[in-house]
């Protein structure tokens, strides 16, 4: 009921984007639906699996756009004071994949009504001609195996979310302390763990409480000195237009780990599908191998590629503009680089496929155009609401720029520039990476 409650009383964006993951679990479970459907018009055990197989791509891609959603969500985001009234770190957590398992088992449903009526078990009225290969009219539909294949949503995008969401104590060594959630979901700075009845002696927290008010006391007299807390070393960078300074977030201590590990997954791919072109095996399926690792590798380097071009935008004695643009691509490199990563991929993958379909081939139905446009949709969506999870991270230091004068052109300038930057890097890398994979196959 509460997780219900708080889904009915976000705010207009937020419930955009839930009816996007029901919408992306309703093409889902109607492809799944499809495959089922398939399976009881033909009685090749084979081909069934390998179109049950092909539903792991859009299963895949719905599961991710759950994730992004959920983390992107302000309602279900720990807050101090809130572990006061029973919701701690774990509950939000669980509301989190409750309200995700909702919107799936929403679209879930709709993927069924509409899979009925096509099918004409509502209405008596069935499509014809090549819609009768998928949807098995006539034939009585298995409900529990319906029903255990749109189940596969709901649960693994809820699941997925619960393992994303979960609290995690600070790492050892780490650059700088993370925030961490202390006994009853409370939050605390240090990683050191109190013994049992610490909370009950007189005097245990009088100290922090001292420390806490002395920080929060000082911090509006640094601000009165132009020195916002947390900005302290990054002010007195001095705009090219002559407008006031400006706070860049701070410089991040490591880049990605995962830059050669997705160069070396590309160039096996790349290899393995030149391979196949030489052995006359191009449509088997060491090609299909070989192309499932070049999108991995695009997936991989694209943390890596986001932070060496945050470096790149920094490089030559960078004024306060590309210094801004560039420090926030270095911190956000994870966030927004991984779902780029995955558009790359996607785009490559399509690109290839495209090159290497016949035209007159019958098999590219609806079905394939749905399954395509499910995936492009749901990686593209999930970068967006990536970015916009991004924008929510630096609400503080966009406060903070305002504060100290800077004009709202500037900030949107660094966002122009970042957005052209990316697009300037990602794009000629996907397209020679799809060239150089439909190249080796197609020939």
């Amino acid at each position: 009921m509460l997780a219900l409650r708080l889904s009915l009383g976000a705010r207009p964006a937020v419930q955009v984007r839930r009816l996007l993951v029901a919408g992306a679990s309703a093409g889902t479970g109607f492809l799944l639906l499809s495959a089922l459907g398939h399976a009881l018009s033909h009685p090749d055990p084979a081909a069934s699996a390998l179109r049950l197989a092909w539903c792991t791509a859009p299963l895949a891609a719905t599961v991710y756009l759950a994730v992004a959603v959920a983390r992107a969500d302000p309602a279900t985001r720990p807050r101090p004071g809130l572990s006061a009234v029973g919701l701690g770190p774990v509950r939000l957590m669980a509301i989190s994949a409750a309200t995700t398992a909702v919107s799936c088992l929403l679209g879930s449903a709709l993927a069924l009504l509409v899979f009925l009526q096509l099918r004409g078990d509502l209405t008596g009225m069935s499509l014809g001609g090549g819609a009768q290969e998928f949807l098995a009219a006539g034939r009585p539909l298995p409900l529990p195996a319906a029903l255990t294949l749109l189940a596969l949503v709901p649960l693994s995008a809820s699941g997925a979310v619960a393992v994303t969401l979960r609290p995690r104590e600070p790492v050892k060594g780490a650059g700088r302390a993370a925030r961490a959630y202390g006994r009853f979901g409370a939050y605390r700075r240090t990683p050191v763990r109190e013994s049992f009845g610490a909370y009950g002696r007189f005097g245990r927290q009088l100290g922090a409480a001292a420390r806490g008010r002395r920080t929060a006391a000082e911090a509006p007299a640094q601000e009165q000195d132009g020195t916002p807390a947390g900005a302290a070393g990054d002010a007195g960078a001095e705009a090219v237009d002559g407008s006031p300074a400006v706070v860049p977030p701070p410089v991040p201590t490591a880049a990605p780990s995962g830059l050669p590990w997705g160069v070396a997954v590309l160039a096996v791919g790349l290899a393995v599908e030149a391979l196949t072109s030489r052995t006359g095996s191009a449509d088997g399926p060491a090609a299909f191998l070989g192309l499932a690792l070049t999108s991995l590798g695009l997936a991989l380097v694209g943390p890596g590629l986001t932070h060496l071009c945050g470096r790149l935008l920094q490089a030559v004695r960078p004024g306060a503009l590309r210094l801004l643009a560039g420090r926030v691509l270095m911190t956000e490199a994870t966030r927004i680089g991984r779902p780029l990563g995955v558009v790359c991929a996607v785009v490559s993958a399509a690109y290839t496929m495209a090159s290497l379909h016949d035209p007159d081939d019958p098999s590219a139905g609806p079905l394939v155009v749905l399954g395509v446009l499910l995936v492009a949709g749901c990686t593209v969506a999930t970068l967006l609401t990536a970015a916009v999870e991004a924008k929510q991270a630096h609400a503080d230091t966009t406060a903070s720029l305002r504060r100290l004068g800077a004009p709202a052109g500037t900030l949107r300038r660094a966002a122009s520039l970042r957005a052209g930057a990316l697009l300037a890097l990602f794009g000629p890398l996907t397209v020679a990476v799809a060239e150089l994979s439909a190249w080796p196959l197609g020939g």
